[in-house]
């Protein structure tokens, strides 16, 4: 699935300051992709609509349910990413890209089936109208439907055309959202589905223009005997985990509010941990260069030298190439994500008084910055695993960081404050060194397993 990355490595062989900057400013904001961009686009809705959508609880029912919108689009869509990504990448490999269209709708028809009913069954519990209910929901389904579509972004290589799509339909949210700020919530809601189904279809007219298909529909991607249903769970696990510590402090009354209905929110948590997600955007960055273009390049080479015969000293030759390479990437992104704690931490508080934040966040938004910034590490990790098709060392890996993340955020809680954030952090910085030493030991058993498991 890799390919944006090597088009964007072009830039970098202008070998000029500008293009550094050029190249790693597309790899930051694509490799970011639209969750974090989203972010930011929700940011400028509330401080838009401050003063105009009255009373301001509104504005925080708005975000609020929003939130919970990406956090049950992700869950939902996690594992059927990571089933859809490799049964696409064995399709590409075996030239049969007519499939790939088909395919997507058929699990687009299914994601679409599994939102609406888990729409209709949180619709008893939400206090609102029904045609505001109606808005969320198509808002809904345009966002997982969106997930399914962004898999395919790193594959294609107009990351220009992509980049503009994703600042455009942003742009255009938050502009709608300004403009119909006098329609109070439903306004708002509106403006979030409007860019949400923009982005969708403009992903997939790009994928349709990119992969014709030879017929409509295909459900092949669940035929058991073609995909790795080992992988759904890789994704499921892993993304319960990046949110199961949002969701404990939401539902634990010592550190949450009730916002609408049964749903309710964390202010002391859930501010930081948003903010400290921008900063992943330079490693995300280092992550798609190198990772994505890198180490994807030395893993060809390894394998096409294995299927094409080549002497058993090139094969080890290439094996200690590619290892480099990943240790380079690991360490890039190590470096680059150390040198943004160490900026948050001599300006930090200088940051959060400037856009108007409570100081008081300022240790709760360290932890979490750590937290983030390891997870870039781990997700590198989970990367090469998937390339080394190492699926039961990355399913332990995501139902370790789901249990660790679970465990260690609910004792935080009964500690109290000091320790809110440390239950993120230490499960990312434990798995991850967990994954290291997977990692290193695969490595070292590589071409062992190569030859003698086929």
């Amino acid at each position: 699935m890799a390919g944006i990355g090597f088009e964007i490595r072009k830039i970098l062989k202008k070998n000029t300051l500008l293009s550094v900057f050029e190249a790693y400013g597309y790899a930051g904001l694509i490799g970011s992709g639209p969750w974090l961009l989203s972010i930011v686009a929700l940011m400028l809705i509330g401080i838009l609509s401050l003063g105009v959508v009255l009373p301001k609880v509104l504005i925080i029912q708005f975000l609020t349910l929003v939130t919970y919108m990406m956090a049950a689009s992700l869950i939902l869509t996690g594992g059927l990413q990571l089933l859809l990504t490799r049964f696409v990448a064995d399709l590409f490999f075996q030239k049969n890209d007519e499939q790939v269209l088909p395919n997507l709708l058929g699990a687009q028809l299914v994601t679409t089936i599994a939102a609406l009913l888990i729409g209709l069954a949180v619709w008893p519990i939400l206090p609102l109208p029904v045609v505001t209910k109606i808005i969320i929901l198509g808002a809904f389904i345009s966002l997982c439907n969106q997930w399914l579509g962004a898999i395919f972004l790193s594959g294609m290589k107009e990351y220009r055309l992509i980049l503009v799509t994703m600042l455009s339909g942003y742009s255009f949210m938050v502009l709608l959202a300004f403009l119909l700020r006098d329609w109070q919530i439903d306004g708002l809601f509106f403006a979030f589905f409007a860019g949400e189904a923009l982005l969708f279809f403009s992903f997939l007219f790009m994928i349709i223009r990119r992969y014709p298909g030879g017929k409509l529909i295909s459900f092949d991607f669940l035929n058991n005997k073609k995909v790795y249903y080992s992988l759904f769970f890789c994704g499921l696990f892993y993304n319960i985990g990046v949110w199961a510590d949002k969701i404990i402090f939401w539902y634990s009354p010592a550190t949450s509010i009730q916002i609408i209905g049964t749903l309710r929110a964390s202010p002391i948590y859930d501010l930081p941990i948003f903010l400290a997600y921008l900063t992943i955007i330079p490693g995300m960055a280092v992550f798609l260069v190198r990772m994505e273009t890198d180490f994807v390049e030395q893993y060809n080479r390894f394998y096409s030298a294995i299927r094409e015969g080549s002497s058993l000293e090139e094969i080890f030759y290439l094996k200690d190439k590619m290892v480099q390479t990943a240790q380079g990437g690991l360490y890039d992104i190590f470096k680059i994500q150390g040198i943004t704690v160490a900026c948050l931490l001599l300006w930090g508080e200088q940051i959060l008084t400037f856009i108007g934040i409570d100081p008081n966040y300022k240790t709760l938004l360290f932890i979490d910055v750590v937290g983030v910034g390891v997870q870039v590490i781990f997700l590198s990790i989970l990367n090469i695993l998937f390339y080394l098709d190492k699926r039961s060392t990355v399913l332990f890996l995501s139902g370790l960081f789901l249990f660790i993340n679970i465990v260690l955020t609910i004792a935080s809680i009964a500690l109290g404050p000091q320790f809110y954030g440390y239950g993120f952090a230490l499960s990312t910085i434990v798995t991850s060194v967990v994954g290291l030493f997977w990692l290193s030991k695969q490595f070292e058993e590589l071409e062992y397993e190569t030859f003698m498991l086929q």
